[in-house]
């Protein structure tokens, strides 16, 4: 069964090169919009197996949504060294970076990655539309700048099976590519890319390849895939994930600079936790002025992790006789977070954690009650009424295994 023409008669929405399969594949029929694209909230009529195929299986995501520009040119190191935060000079070829890019305040306007592609060539992937604003700064550099949205297609393989399910299907083996490397190879006589990136905090990879091939990569995989549990999953389980991972969501965790609507709601990189990424040492980068003197005087707000105590919170639901409530699925409501009843920040967004067995969440807190092991009080509501319960602040990420960053000995 193809939906193509009714959604796009329909619908302004955009359809993915994966959506005939997707489409037939979506028992739920559950659709979120993603940057402008229809994009599956969970294929079955729940996210619970698609969640623990990214935790103990192979779970295949579509991200082609994501927006990809290509930077080429004699120009293109020094532009995008003096765009991000990061230190872009020493990205060797065939390498990938995390990184936040700010306006000259130094608040964040989007994250994403920079790959680095061959000595003149960069692909920058990002959450939200952002061509205009490179272009506007790439003003008399020597180098070009191509909206890659559309014509390139990508899927996450995320999980302890991807390596495996990857090797069965590219003609290289994928055992020495490390965490945030990339490589071409092919699958079969398909060019693809393919990087050891994700959002989910697990063993994972990206690929890459030209939207024309988007169908037959997705079937090799679901071929090759069968034996080791390879699941297509939604935005849903992704969420769980990227919350267990302490990885940021724009519009969720935060607010694009250019977005906020009062000073208040904008962030730092440093406010993000993100401070990790922001090289003071580099000569120039758009925000540095603002960043240094935010460093000086040091952030007034913290990203954190945050664990909801059990005890307290089951109480609270045997007051009025009813079993504890835990979310099912992810949320994303700003809720206020108290120290000795005064508010001290909010928590973005959170979740129950199938694997870990814990209510957590990650919250903007004042840097005064930022610190690991800080005892704080979690609004929520039980029978229509407002409790406070015990909640700590605590590292992030929740979710961390060692094979997210090992290779085969």
């Amino acid at each position: 069964m193809s939906y193509g023409n009714q959604f796009t008669a329909h619908t302004q929405l955009k359809l993915s090169p994966f959506f005939e399969r997707t489409s037939e594949l979506n028992e739920s029929q559950e659709w979120r919009r993603w940057s402008g694209y229809l994009a599956a909230t969970n294929y079955e009529l729940t996210h619970e197996n698609e969640y623990f195929a990214i935790r103990t299986k192979a779970a295949l995501l579509d991200i082609t949504p994501l927006y990809k520009y290509i930077i080429e040119g004699p120009d293109a190191q020094k532009f995008l060294d003096r765009l991000v935060t990061r230190n872009i000079n020493i990205c060797k070829v065939g390498q990938v970076m995390y990184t936040p890019w700010c306006d000259e305040d130094g608040k964040q306007i989007d994250d994403g990655t920079v790959q680095r592609l061959s000595e003149h060539k960069f692909r920058i992937t990002s959450a939200e539309p952002n061509l205009e604003w490179i272009e506007c700064n790439a003003a008399g550099m020597d180098l070009s700048i191509l909206d890659d949205s559309h014509a390139t297609a990508a899927l996450a393989i995320q999980g302890p099976n991807s390596r495996t399910i990857l090797n069965a299907v590219t003609n290289d083996s994928l055992n020495n590519l490390k965490f945030f490397w990339m490589m071409e190879t092919q699958f079969g006589d398909i060019p693809v890319s393919i990087s050891r990136t994700g959002y989910t905090g697990d063993l994972g990879y990206e690929i890459w390849m030209k939207s024309s091939d988007a169908l037959s990569v997705w079937d090799l995989l679901m071929d090759k895939g069968k034996p080791f549990g390879i699941t297509p999953t939604g935005l849903q389980a992704l969420d769980m994930a990227r919350i267990e991972a302490g990885l940021i969501l724009l519009d969720v965790d935060y607010i694009s600079s250019r977005h906020a609507i009062v000073e208040s709601r904008k962030s730092s990189p440093y406010e993000l936790g993100l401070g990790w990424s922001v090289k003071m040492k580099k000569n120039k980068f758009i925000g540095k002025q603002a960043l240094e003197r935010e460093v000086i005087r040091g952030p007034e707000w913290k990203f954190v992790g945050i664990e909801i105590q059990w005890t307290e919170l089951e109480n609270h639901y045997r007051d009025v006789g009813l079993a504890p409530g835990l979310p099912s699925t992810a949320w994303r409501t700003s809720t206020p977070l108290y120290y000795n009843h005064e508010q001290v920040g909010y928590a973005t967004s959170g979740a129950w954690s199938p694997i870990l067995k814990r209510y957590i969440a990650l919250a903007h807190i004042k840097s005064a009650y930022a610190n690991e092991g800080t005892e704080l009080q979690f609004e929520l509501k039980v029978e229509h009424f407002r409790k406070l319960t015990a909640a700590k602040v605590v590292k992030t990420p929740f979710f961390d295994p060692e094979r997210k960053r090992s290779c085969p000995s």
